[in-house]
């Protein structure tokens, strides 16, 4: 049959929850991971939306932690982006490849048996070029084919060898002499065929699936165009933002805020309230309901919804919850977290502090550590 079909004919994808979020504490203490915000939108939000945009008409959520509360969160996007949501819960956690048997029923339309199917893992923020990833998937013939990213560091990561065809030859976890520098950006594109090689129980999809489909030469990989980031954890999850908002400034810069008081590129809501002579930028994200006193310093930060700054306070590279309160003259840097609804008193001094929700600051915090 060819390709050619139109995406819109009701494509299938399963995302990845997991577990705890135990990287994005305190965060992860108030909202299960994929629904703390990012760029002032849940993260996965973000994936849901592109997929919607790809011709996706239900997501399934593979999830192992509070899946009621993820669920009656998503009831409302649902209706919404006119996207069926739902849930395949694991009672013990079953790894990458283990969730794709146990939803093998919600991936697979008996109809059309041999249509392909999206994977993502939550973390991920990019581009989400998902029509091209089709196309590309069709037009190599490929069973599965997988999206890679180029990185700096290959050493760091698994690396995916891949010929110059696209076809994926090997995987090298961590070499230590240089085999090449693509590693999986963990979104795929697979066959139904691929759950059939999958048995019901914890499992890897990268290391025991993929290099098998790789063995059979029925392995892909497009290189994804743009930025890419893990935003699992609060370093990342900043640098993710830097990446994302100069990346609306290249294909959708009226989102960015403009104004005398902006440096950069800035995403701020339109019920925020900012006051006077303040200096906001360069990446930063400011949610719903905030309020910003007069002269304030914000850089390379995210300010979550309700959340009041003090006049002539400083934040910078911290991640500050939702509703919580920072002091006049009050300074904030070096991934400093602050969970949901802290309050820290004026001119507190905090580097790289993560705090705990309903915490209250009072005397300066010197050096990183978590606050209880």
């Amino acid at each position: 049959r060819s390709w050619h079909w139109s995406a819109r004919e009701g494509m299938k994808a399963l995302i990845l929850v997991g577990g705890y979020g135990t990287r994005l504490r305190p965060l992860t203490l108030s909202v299960p991971k994929p629904l703390v915000d990012f760029a002032n939108k849940p993260m996965i939000l973000h994936q849901i939306e592109a997929l919607k945009e790809a011709g996706v008409d239900e997501v399934v959520l593979a999830i192992a932690y509070q899946p009621g509360v993820m669920m009656s969160f998503l009831k409302e996007y649902e209706e919404k982006l006119g996207i069926k949501i739902t849930c395949s819960q694991e009672v013990e956690p079953m790894g990458t490849a283990g969730p794709l048997a146990l939803a093998k029923n919600h991936l697979v339309d008996p109809k059309e048996p041999d249509h392909p199917f999206f994977v993502l893992n939550s973390d991920v923020s990019c581009e989400y070029p998902l029509k091209e990833l089709i196309q590309y998937h069709r037009e190599k013939g490929a069973e599965a084919t997988i999206l890679v990213t180029k990185v700096d560091e290959p050493s760091k990561y698994g690396v995916v060898v891949v010929e110059e065809d696209g076809k994926v030859d090997r995987f090298v976890e961590k070499p230590q002499t240089f085999v090449g520098n693509k590693i999986n950006a963990g979104i795929y594109i697979l066959n139904p065929s691929v759950l059939d090689r999958i048995e019901l129980r914890p499992t890897s999809i990268e290391k025991e699936i993929f290099p098998k489909i790789a063995e059979d030469g029925s392995l892909y990989a497009m290189v994804l165009p743009g930025f890419w980031m893990d935003v699992g954890q609060p370093k990342d999850y900043l640098t993710g933002l830097g990446l994302y908002l100069s990346s609306l400034r290249a294909n959708a810069p009226h989102r960015l805020a403009s104004a005398p008081y902006i440096v950069g590129n800035v995403i701020i809501d339109k019920t925020a309230k900012i006051g006077e002579n303040c200096i906001i930028g360069p990446d930063v994200s400011i949610g719903p309901n905030v309020v910003v006193d007069d002269g304030v310093r914000l850089k390379h930060c995210t300010i979550m919804r309700g959340v009041h700054i003090k006049s002539y306070a400083c934040v910078s590279g911290s991640i500050v919850g939702w509703d919580s309160v920072i002091g006049r003259w009050a300074r904030m840097e070096n991934m400093t977290v602050l969970g949901e609804d802290v309050h820290c008193k004026d001119e507190v001094y905090t580097n790289g502090a993560i705090v705990l929700p309903h915490k209250e600051i009072k005397s300066n915090v010197l050096t990183p550590q978590i606050i209880m």
